[in-house]
């Protein structure tokens, strides 16, 4: 490896690293605006500036590649008299605002101007003033502040594949601006917020809540999809006032969609507090004395086959665990999570997970999306996607119209019929999956609702198989799950346990066969109640209270502790940031209480007895945190029926998804601005 001086101390580097990187290699700190790890370099602000042998004048490290035998010294007077320079001329038009600024307490230019800033200006003319910028509902501006980084810019054209951001006008009367002033489109917009230096763009429903020192900060995972992104919760007075991203190349580097950052604020809106009965057709407050006993007194006077369950989106695998045991008391087996009639081959675990994972998509060298749209159904990993296209010019393939997914893609086929021509080796895409090294498919919920859905994954299973595709090392074929909790339900073996027909619950509900129907935080099951009795679980009072002929409160996923599967079958711990509201409880909980008074036991269960089963219970685990183990390639020989019908990618309402995002203000102003732009192209 090449070897670098910095600061008199050798240092071996990557080829093509900058002398930024190399010197970080050294433990020796650069101060930085414009540069990002994660974006591609401008050299605009000049503050890494270094000194480098035989160099008549300072260089830019970031912009700077790192060559052998380079001597570079980052701590001598010349290069401190430059970096004093450099922020004399930031702080020039910079209106000093702090105590106003919500970038206050974590701000870059506050930060490096502590070290390299001056107490006195010799700058005297009149500062700038800056017109500030509309860019929707979520990033405020004062782009007076602006230092002219660009890292908005480059996020916005590179990581989001939007580009409705960039720059007009030159030096000092440069401006940043999305031209025909626009809300952003994106659903990764926000990021703008993280990536700002200064106080140029803030977050706009946060404005003026509170300082970052007053916050408590709690690392936990999102809901919000199956993707597991890594989050900080921040709360104030319990109450949570924002939520950021944590930093996991695997998972989702240090970004996060909008909706996981800004659905928060529907946290405490159209919450449950107390328990609720209905009686002569009106909800009415209850006990949880009476709510209970009347929930009991239901289920025994009904036979087990009449007893069904289903569980929401967003609930934890050890909540899902005490519900299961409360139905094993009363002998049914009638469970579901899933919200609609797709198919799911739960036999192994490589059978409804993303195989290929995450950050696996970077080594791919071709994608098949076949009916899905992942730039709704999973924004995280739609942005993987896009990076691995535009840095490695990756050919992307759909079966199946997606829509605008920000990166260029051919669509070879609309019909399961192509499907077959592929399995077949009739398609001209067949010799493209067989040539590659690393393919990649992904197949999206739309297309195992179809009633082919058990032929396209089976015969994409077999056909991998054949061909040696699908290896120890790598296997291309992917599930692209919506839902948060899916995956770890379908390891805790929470479906119907009926070989001949797996959508028998759907079935017996819409035949009314079900005289007893249990939702667990599950509002977005879609039925026409007729004379069930129905409990409704949950955090918000939205489609499942609205049925429930018995509403029970329980906490939000912030305030309660539980484990989460990922698409990846990664496991991942969410810790509880703040407590629930009213007399509502914990799930688990909830479910002891019931226990407790069917059996007359105390502490029949407990959180740990819980997650020790459930760890238990999860296949091919290793650590939290951690991928699954690899699990054993074999064909299966499943008769499936092969229809053909059109591969339709159905439209997810993306920013009603669940309760909380449905509960939220923001969410609700982002979905009005996203349906006037795609109705009549304008934000009015």
């Amino acid at each position: 490896m090449p070897k670098i001086i910095i600061n008199g101390k050798e240092i071996e580097f990557e080829k093509g690293m900058t002398v930024l990187q190399a010197c970080e290699l050294a433990d020796v700190e650069i101060p930085r605006f414009c540069y990002h790890e994660k974006l591609s370099i401008a050299g605009n602000c000049r503050m890494c500036l270094v000194e480098m042998e035989k160099s008549p004048k300072p260089i830019a490290s970031c912009a700077m590649p790192a060559a052998e035998g380079m001597n570079i010294k980052t701590n001598t007077l010349l290069v401190e008299k430059a970096r004093k320079g450099v922020m004399e001329f930031l702080l020039a038009n910079h209106p000093l605002d702090c105590p106003v600024c919500d970038q206050g307490g974590e701000c870059d230019l506050q930060d490096q101007s502590l070290y390299y800033g001056v107490d006195k200006s010799r700058f005297s003319e009149f500062k700038r003033d800056v017109k500030e910028k509309y860019m929707g509902p979520l990033i405020k501006t004062q782009m007076t502040r602006c230092i002219h980084c660009t890292r908005c810019v480059r996020f916005a054209t590179e990581v989001a594949g939007v580009p409705e951001i960039g720059a007009i006008g030159r030096g000092e009367n440069m401006e940043i601006t999305t031209y025909l002033e626009k809300s952003m489109e994106s659903e990764l917009s926000a990021n703008v917020i993280d990536l700002c230096p200064v106080g140029a763009l803030t977050s706009k429903p946060y404005a003026f809540e509170a300082r970052p020192w007053e916050l408590k900060k709690t690392e936990s995972v999102d809901v919000m999809d199956a993707v597991g992104s890594n989050i900080r919760i921040d709360t104030y007075n319990w109450e949570v006032k924002r939520i950021l991203p944590r930093i996991n190349n695997e998972v989702n580097e240090e970004w996060i969609s909008d909706k996981t950052r800004y659905s928060c604020d529907g946290l405490l809106k159209q919450r449950l507090d107390v328990p609720y009965i209905k009686k002569e057709n009106k909800l009415q407050k209850s006990s949880w004395d009476e709510a209970i006993g009347l929930i009991i007194n239901k289920l025994k006077s009904v036979q087990p086959e009449e007893i069904a369950g289903h569980i929401g989106d967003m609930i934890n695998m050890e909540s899902a665990l005490a519900f299961k045991k409360l139905f094993n008391i009363f002998k049914s087996n009638n469970l579901e999570f899933r919200e609609k009639k797709f198919y799911i081959n739960s036999a192994e675990k490589i059978n409804y997970i993303f195989n290929s994972t995450i950050q696996g998509i970077e080594e791919s060298d071709l994608i098949l999306l076949i009916g899905t749209n992942p730039r709704r159904e999973a924004t995280i990993l739609n942005a993987r996607i896009r990076k691995t296209f535009a840095q490695k010019k990756v050919p992307i393939y759909s079966i199946g119209n997606p829509g605008d997914l920000t990166y260029d893609y051919k669509i070879i086929g609309s019909k399961t019929d192509d499907i077959k021509k592929i399995i077949n080796k009739e398609h001209d895409f067949s010799k493209k999956l067989l040539s590659a090294k690393k393919p990649i498919i992904i197949i999206g919920e739309s297309a195992l609702e179809l009633k082919s859905g058990p032929y396209i994954f089976e015969g994409l299973k077999n056909f991998l198989i054949q061909n040696n595709l699908m290896r120890a090392e790598w296997n291309p074929l992917n599930i692209l799950i919506q839902n948060a909790s899916t995956v770890g339900l379908l390891d805790l073996k929470i479906l119907p346990n009926n070989k001949e027909n797996e959508f028998i619950f759907f079935d017996n509900l819409v035949n009314k066969k079900f005289k007893f129907l249990y939702l667990l935080g599950s509002d977005n099951l879609d039925f026409k109640k007729n004379n069930e009795f129905i409990v409704y679980q949950g955090s918000h009072g939205d489609r499942g209270a609205e049925i429930a002929d018995v509403i029970l409160p329980s906490a939000t996923y912030t305030e309660q502790n539980g484990l989460y599967e990922n698409l990846e079958g990664r496991v991942q711990e969410g810790k509880k940031a703040s407590y629930p509201i009213g007399e509502s409880l914990e799930d688990w909980k909830i479910f002891n209480l019931i226990i407790k008074k069917i059996s007359d036991k105390k502490n029949l269960t407990n959180f740990n007895q819980l997650r020790k089963e459930v760890l238990n219970s999860i296949s091919n685990f290793t650590k939290i945190n951690e991928l699954p183990k690899s699990s054993q390639i074999q064909s299966e020989n499943i008769q499936t029926n092969f229809e053909s019908e059109e591969v339709i990618v159905r439209e997810l309402d993306y920013y009603y998804t669940n309760s909380i995002s449905r509960a939220s203000k923001t969410m609700s102003e982002c979905r009005h601005i996203s349906q006037n732009i795609k109705k009549n192209g304008t934000n009015n």
